[in-house]
């Protein structure tokens, strides 16, 4: 085997389903509020966390921390890279679905 096929192109840190739920809901939208994306995607706090952690890492995520009043508020963007790596993810899906592996854009 070749490895030619596009499920070899699959990023694995967007693959899994909570991270690619992150993905596509932040790739809608400039920002997001932590709480709006919790509650969006229907996880938990600790869960969202674990997994925006991995995006971050990965370069991804952008995360702002900040304050208004007392209470914590944390926003979320994708980074240029981010944007890019979803793009070409939805890219090697929609090949997979049309049934065309070898096509490429």
């Amino acid at each position: 085997m070749s490895g030619s096929h596009p499920r070899h192109e699959l990023d694995d840190v967007i693959h899994a389903p909570v991270r690619l739920s992150i993905m596509a809901a932040l790739a809608a939208a400039e920002k997001a509020e932590f709480r709006f994306l919790r509650d969006t995607i229907e996880v938990s706090d600790s869960l969202l966390s674990k997994h925006i952690l991995t995006l971050e890492e990965a370069g991804y995520v952008e995360v702002e921390k900040s304050f208004v009043g007392k209470r914590p508020r944390t926003r979320l963007s994708l980074t240029d890279s981010g944007r890019r790596a979803f793009d070409t993810y939805v890219s090697v899906l929609q090949r997979l679905m049309t049934g065309s592996p070898h096509d490429r854009d």
